[in-house]
């Protein structure tokens, strides 16, 4: 059934490949959770969806990531029921929350750190972890826009990659020297050691010399986060977050920061305004005259 979806999305609705592996990796999670209940796709019931978004939401999934869960599972019910392989719709009870609109969750400086010195950069594997991180960290790219990146897309000498986003648009993403050394370290050994006999154009690598897949850098990343404890808030999408967070922080222009996430409409920037309101809040209560430490409350 799943195959048969994906089958239809791919070329009825002509969706872009990016998309139709986030249906596949929203099903995966799916139907791992009904594997543990023993619960069969066409079985599954209202109460079912319900209790998976709640499981969802305790195991700390982002809103933004628990609304494309939902959307999944009302597309992919919607399909089933249309074909004749279920005879009532579990899904239409499911809405998307109005009240999706809290602040994106990102990491301290500190914690930061501590991710960025976990990998091992004497193995092959660490190389390649250090490099991904820091250059996410770096850079604010997507999850697919860091994996798709090739190695004719880095500019090492001038400190810049060039990545396709959303709708195929190319832009121009500078990073940072630190980021530029783990990522020459990468290229020298790590690389060349998971590349073995084979050709890849695709800068990272799994073990096998294949490009790294978004489940792969998923579980690499979750790993990680679980040895410093912060695996219930650590996505590829908090680096994302944390990189806008720490720009604005420290007086990036809301424009610029836009441009570098390659977002068509400032108004997906702006939800990493609450930093620059508690910025300006925190420049009042200490420069103004007549703003006494004490009245913040």
């Amino acid at each position: 059934m799943i195959e048969t979806f994906i089958n239809y999305l791919i070329t009825e609705k002509g969706l872009s490949k990016n998309t139709i592996e986030s249906y596949l990796f929203d099903l995966k999670h799916f139907t791992d959770f009904l594997e543990e209940k023993k619960i069969k796709i066409e079985k599954v019931e209202e109460n079912t969806l319900t209790e998976y978004v709640a499981y969802l939401y305790n195991m700390g999934y982002a809103p933004m990531t628990i609304k494309r869960h939902i959307s999944t599972l009302r597309n992919f019910y919607k399909f089933l029921f249309a074909e004749g392989y279920i005879k009532s719709n579990p899904s239409e009870i499911l809405e998307t929350p109005k009240a999706f609109k809290l602040l994106p969750k990102y990491l301290t400086d500190t914690e930061v750190e501590k991710l960025l010195n976990l990998p091992d950069i004497s193995t092959p594997t660490g190389q390649r972890d250090r490099a991904m991180i820091e250059l996410l960290y770096a850079t604010g790219l997507r999850i697919s826009e860091l994996l798709d990146l090739k190695m004719n897309n880095i500019n090492l000498e001038e400190r810049f990659l060039i990545t396709f986003g959303k709708g195929s648009k190319e832009r121009l993403v500078p990073f940072s020297k630190k980021a530029c050394d783990f990522l020459v370290s990468y290229l020298n050994d790590g690389r060349i050691k998971l590349l073995k006999d084979k050709k890849s154009y695709f800068l990272f690598l799994n073990s096998r010399g294949n490009k790294l897949s978004r489940q792969g850098f998923w579980k690499i990343l979750k790993n990680y986060g679980k040895k410093i404890g912060i695996a219930h808030k650590l996505s590829p999408h908090t680096l994302r977050h944390t990189f806008a967070t720490h720009l604005l922080e420290h007086g990036a222009d809301l424009r610029a920061v836009q441009i570098m996430l390659g977002h068509a409409d400032i108004s997906k920037t702006q939800i990493y305004t609450h930093i620059t309101n508690e910025r300006l809040k925190q420049i009042y209560f200490e420069f103004h005259p007549r703003a006494k430490k004490n009245d913040k409350n």
